[in-house]
């Protein structure tokens, strides 16, 4: 059944009333910090696992670090959500330096655990992971136990995560708020607007072209004015990551993300060797689209355009009832689920200036709650982005029932649930129109999905590879990193893509992330993954 009214404004004081000025965020963290002390106080009298007898205090550890990332993990999702929604926000920023810090400090007796379960003899640590103590956290401790082998001293470790704070994730931190405060001014339809960095992105899509190619060019000005700043955020964020790889004797800098997300270098080559080799049938289909515009190649501020005469603007309401309406057909508890997130006020979608430009999905294990972050355009695309993050959002919903330790799962699993859930919602719209413009406009849809993980995110990929190598050697200029992306995605798109945003470094903010490095083939082994999936279901 439709509903009418859906608020397109989510709800954070059901999470810790009163926004920044949360006591009962205040009291939470203060609980943290005093979970961490006691953990603290646990390791300093343990500091090897002697006999198999010691199991049961080895699961009393990692009960209590299973408790503390939990509660990390709905502290810093909520600064998160406080930032989004405002990124000039300087209390909800003094709470993000006392969030880094609670989490710099728990860094150091995680290591320190990981170190003791290294130190195991290999016969002890054979018999004691399978007693039935342990035995449920078998995967994830012979993980910690590989991770730790390139881990520094206790003392060297230490002093890394703290100065992560502000040597480090401070960077990160310094260019969401500079991105969030960029205004670009444009004429549309003859009425002067001051937008959002995010909303102007949102205009990649609008079916008038010279709409879409002026915020294009206006953009691109904007991050030239801007790219020297941007150049050395990302310089110093890349910087201090390699000092710590060096220090740590890791020298390629895919060992860490690659750990991270459980793959081995041979699959991550042979994914892109199989890309690479599959992208023909997207340069034919990128070719003909631009003869559609009358362009001999795609122009980039013509990728996202709509085909055909579609109706172009899709109210939030409708929106919203579609994605129920065709989450119900693929099964009751993803519609349910979806309905009480929009029925919770758990979604920020509101089309306003002064939002972060990042769509993302927040979850909250403590309350077994989720938020989702966008701002939403009236458009197929932001349908699609709402059904991206609420497959994230189900996801988080699924593990709830899973002890806290093996709640964790890679990047690459993460984009798996999401992507599947724009599947069921392409196929969806697809199947239910029999007008064949509109068949055309839904495909178009989905074949760019495909194009952004066979060839976007592989330049993206490309860059960041070579971007990191160069910069060992030391700071990488602003038009040095032009002609890194501009190759990239020459490579990426076999030369079949003009005009493309050569500045797309600097408003990507996945190279700023200082928490998930290389964050961009996890895309694409998801999507990949999930269409897998998808034929078998």
């Amino acid at each position: 059944m439709n509903k009418t009214g859906y608020t397109e404004v989510w709800n954070l004081d059901k999470l810790f009333s009163f926004g920044h000025n949360s006591r009962q965020f205040h009291d939470h963290i203060q609980q943290l910090e005093g979970k961490v002390s006691k953990l603290e106080e646990k390791l300093k009298a343990f500091n090897k696992i002697s006999n198999i007898n010691e199991s049961s205090k080895v699961e009393s550890i990692i009960q209590q670090i299973a408790d503390i990332q939990i509660n990390l993990s709905q502290a810093n999702s909520y600064v998160t959500c406080l930032l989004a929604q405002n990124p000039k926000d300087q209390n909800a920023m003094n709470l993000r330096a006392v969030t880094f810090s609670t989490n710099a400090r728990f860094e150091s007796p995680l290591k320190r655990f990981q170190r003791i379960i290294l130190n195991t003899s290999h016969q002890l640590w054979e018999d004691i992971i399978e007693t039935d103590e342990l035995n449920r956290y078998k995967f994830i401790l012979d993980e910690w136990r590989k991770k730790a082998e390139i881990l520094l001293s206790e003392e060297e470790e230490r002093l890394v995560s703290d100065l992560m704070v502000d040597g480090y994730h401070a960077w990160g931190q310094l260019y969401h708020s500079l991105l969030g405060s960029i205004k670009v001014k444009l004429k549309i339809n003859g009425e002067s607007k001051e937008l959002s960095v995010g909303q102007t992105i949102n205009l990649r899509s609008h079916p008038n072209e010279d709409i879409r190619k002026t915020a294009h060019y206006e953009m691109e000005e904007i991050w030239k004015e801007n790219e020297e700043l941007f150049s050395q955020i990302l310089n110093h964020i890349a910087g201090f990551r390699l000092e710590v790889y060096k220090h740590r004797g890791i020298d390629n800098v895919l060992r860490e993300p690659l750990i991270e997300n459980r793959l081995k270098e041979e699959t991550l080559n042979a994914m892109w060797a199989v890309v690479s080799k599959y992208k023909k049938p997207f340069i034919h289909y990128l070719n003909e689209k631009a003869k559609m515009n009358g362009d001999k190649k795609m122009q980039s501020y013509n990728f996202w355009a709509p085909i055909g005469k579609s109706k172009q603007k899709i109210e939030y309401e409708d929106a919203v009832n579609f994605i129920l309406e065709h989450f119900s057909h693929f099964g009751s508890e993803l519609e349910n689920f979806a309905r009480q997130a929009f029925d919770s006020e758990w979604i920020e979608a509101e089309d306003r200036p002064n939002k972060s430009t990042v769509a993302f999905c927040a979850g909250f294990p403590v309350s077994g709650e989720s938020r989702v972050f966008m701002t939403y355009g009236k458009r197929m695309t932001s349908v699609l982005t709402l059904a991206h993050e609420l497959g994230h959002a189900f996801h988080n919903y699924s593990m709830k029932h899973v002890n806290g330790i093996n709640r964790q799962y890679p990047l690459s699993i993460a984009e798996t649930a999401s992507t599947f859930s724009e599947q069921i919602i392409l196929d969806a719209a697809i199947e239910k129109t029999d007008a064949t413009e509109e068949k055309l406009f839904l495909l178009d849809e989905k074949l760019k999905r495909s194009v952004m993980n066979f060839m976007n995110i592989h330049s993206r990929f490309l860059f960041e590879k070579n971007f990191y190598e160069e910069r060992k050697q030391g700071f990488v200029s602003p038009s040095r990193l032009n002609e890194l992306m501009q190759d990239a995605i020459d490579e990426a798109y076999v030369g079949s893509f003009e005009n493309a945003s050569s500045h797309s470094w600097v408003w990507t903010p996945h190279y700023y992330l200082t928490r998930s490095p290389f964050y961009n083939f996890q895309y694409t082994f998801g999507y990949l993954f999930s269409l897998s999936l998808y034929a078998k279901s």
